[in-house]
């Protein structure tokens, strides 16, 4: 399967080639039957039975995802932890060996350049996991303010060069982990361990349920995802994945989180610590916006009675033929709901819980109340 890593296809649009990368998994994706589509430069499964199939497996029982797309990297040397400190929101200090933790990495305004998470291993031994669309940024980031006296190594140059990964989500995981690997014990929520054959392990996922990820060698990532699916478990697309995790309102990376609003806007206020010693970039911007409060927040929509899925870019406005106040960030109809969910960053006087707004899907208006989050 190491053949296909690192492949490209070309498609064509207005005229234009671009390059798509493709996971180790490519060609099983394709003998599944599943519907490929661009996403962040990959060539990525969207679906394989259907999306609402698939995020009722997760949330019912169990499914696995191909993220061999995310980038990885890792960090290591005296005094590196103290330096990565300085680049990320949340307080590495708070971790112990063997756990992880949802962090931000700013530009100087405040802004998200990405969402991550960093697993500690020892003292000044790191590993971080990264968006795929921002890979190449956050390694730049980090490159570029770099002291001397730190050694910082990617794992991969091209992202998914020398690991690809899985996710297998769903309230069933440690079960069928436990009956894959019984003397192979999962960490604890969070947290990461390793194991023979270079695997790695850790406790997190993206859809609100309990999981792991797991990262492998190329060459051994395709026997993963084979052996998860002989288990029983149903392979899952990225659409899936999407409509799993805005139910549980996580904001997605160039979407929900951009390089303008902060994340105190965003409402990841938990996970950035401004006390913290030596504090990180724009730590003063945030202070200042604490002291002096936000003008926006990000905040969940919900339709009232039937409308089309709403998405992305679709006018937020006030009821009754009123003001276009907002656009959304994310948008899907819910499979658990039953109905539309959205997100967009509201002026405050209209983000109070039962606001009333409307969305413009089509051209026509539909009603949507201002929601507590999650919304499942």
């Amino acid at each position: 399967m190491t053949k296909f890593q690192g492949a490209t296809f070309t498609s064509c649009g207005r005229g234009k080639e671009t390059k798509m990368k493709t996971t180790p998994l490519a060609a099983i994706h394709r003998t599944l039957g599943a519907k490929l589509l661009p996403f962040a430069g990959w060539e990525m499964p969207i679906q394989y039975s259907g999306i609402v199939s698939e995020h009722q497996a997760v949330r019912q029982s169990i499914g696995v995802f191909d993220i061999s797309h995310m980038g990885n990297f890792s960090l290591s040397g005296p005094g590196s932890g103290k330096w990565l400190n300085t680049m990320l929101t949340n307080d590495l200090e708070a971790l112990a060996d063997g756990e992880g933790q949802y962090t931000l990495m700013l530009n100087e305004s405040g802004g998200v350049i990405d969402d991550l998470i960093v697993y500690r291993w020892e003292e000044d031994s790191y590993f971080l996991v990264v968006n795929a669309s921002r890979e190449s940024q956050d390694w730049e980031r980090l490159q570029s303010h770099l002291p001397g006296e730190i050694h910082l190594k990617i794992h991969l140059e091209n992202q998914s060069e020398k690991l690809g990964a899985l996710a297998l989500q769903g309230p069933n995981a440690k079960a069928v982990w436990r009956e894959m690997r019984p003397d192979w014990r999962l960490p604890d929520h969070n947290g990461i361990a390793g194991f023979e054959d270079g695997v790695i392990v850790c406790r997190t996922g993206y859809t609100g349920e309990d999981g792991f990820e797991l990262f492998a060698p190329v060459d051994a990532i395709s026997d993963w995802f084979a052996e998860f699916i002989d288990h029983g478990v149903p392979p899952c697309g990225l659409g899936a994945r999407d409509t799993l995790r805005l139910e549980k309102c996580y904001p997605l990376n160039g979407a929900d989180l951009d390089s303008i609003h902060t994340p105190l806007e965003a409402g990841l206020g938990f996970f950035v610590k401004t006390r913290k010693p030596g504090g990180f970039i724009a730590c003063d911007v945030l202070k200042a916006q604490k002291d002096n409060g936000i003008h926006d927040r990000l905040c969940a929509l919900q339709a009232v009675g039937k409308s089309p899925p709403p998405r992305a870019v679709f006018d937020v406005s006030l009821p009754d033929g009123g003001d276009v106040v907002s656009t959304l960030t994310s948008g899907t109809y819910s499979p658990t709901l039953g109905t539309g969910i959205a997100l967009a960053y509201l002026p405050l006087e209209t983000a109070k819980i039962g606001s009333r707004l409307d969305v413009v899907i089509r051209d026509r208006r539909f009603p949507f109340e201002v929601v507590k989050k999650p919304f499942v």
